[in-house]
């Protein structure tokens, strides 16, 4: 499944915690390209992931938890 990860809209944004969250849920994304993508998504741009099919509620749950906008592409 691919999402969109939109914007952050929480008030303190966590970078690690955001960068960790990226790291675990999407597939072949390792730590520093997940540093990246939350730089990129705080810039207010979007970033595609893919997510494996095993965790895709619990990434949902993350996502939210930490304040992240996002729309499922497929």
């Amino acid at each position: 499944m691919k999402l969109n990860l939109l914007s952050c809209n929480a008030a303190k944004p966590d970078r690690r915690a955001i960068a960790r969250c990226i790291a675990e849920i999407a597939t072949g994304i390792d730590t520093y390209t997940a540093t990246e993508f939350t730089d990129i998504i705080l810039e207010g741009d979007p970033v595609d992931i893919e997510l494996g099919d095993d965790n895709t509620s619990s990434a949902f749950r993350a996502l939210r938890k930490l304040g992240i906008d996002y729309e499922i592409v497929e």
